[in-house]
């Protein structure tokens, strides 16, 4: 047995089939190398929490000729490989969920290969190629937009730096500069 795949298979629970488990995740992160297996707390639809082994990272999807990295979580219960892993798109601050089809609005994976899940049949690579297609069709994630710059309120946008500074009589004036940074001169000046 591989290293990785034995250090995998030591961070199971007891109540893991570890030995299973731990293959089919060591041969998921050889496929899939920016997954990272660890354990964390999930916390289910319903909001109780339990401690799970996870598969988190990103896959490289193929979008309209550039590579993104999707950022996705596979949560894998105990009851693995009898059960499909609970998946999420896991998008970063400066991302959003594409909710639709294949996604829900918090970013649940719902694709046919996990409703049909199939012992012997189903495993998680083959699951992580179905994510990369069916992304790359229609992609979970978008970078937020960012809202633009807002425009100078109008007074702003006509404002001039004006230094005040004193005359030789003790008496104060304004120095207004122009576009240029050249002071502002008018033919009627006054002095004030």
């Amino acid at each position: 047995m591989p290293y990785f795949e034995n250090a995998i298979r030591k961070m199971l629970p007891t109540k893991y089939r570890r030995k299973h488990v731990a293959h089919d995740m060591y041969v998921a992160v050889v496929h899939f190398q920016s997954l990272v297996p660890m354990m964390g707390r999930h916390v289910y639809n319903d909001g109780t929490t339990k401690n799970l082994m996870s598969l988190t990272g990103t896959i490289p999807v193929l979008f309209e000729d550039e590579t993104y990295n999707i950022p996705v979580c596979l949560w894998i219960e105990a009851s693995y490989p009898q059960t499909a892993p609970i998946c999420y798109v896991t998008p970063t601050s400066d991302m959003m969920v594409l909710s639709g089809k294949y996604i829900s609005s918090n970013g649940e994976v719902m694709l046919p290969y996990l409703e049909d899940w199939k012992k012997g049949e189903c495993d998680l690579v083959s699951l992580l190629q179905v994510m990369v297609v069916t992304f790359a069709d229609s992609p979970p994630v978008c970078m937020q937009p960012h809202p633009e710059p807002e425009e100078a309120p109008c007074w702003l946008q006509f404002h001039r730096q004006a230094e005040v500074l004193p005359k030789t009589d003790g008496s104060l004036y304004m120095n207004l500069a122009g576009e240029d940074g050249l002071p502002f001169q008018q033919e009627n000046e006054t002095n004030c």
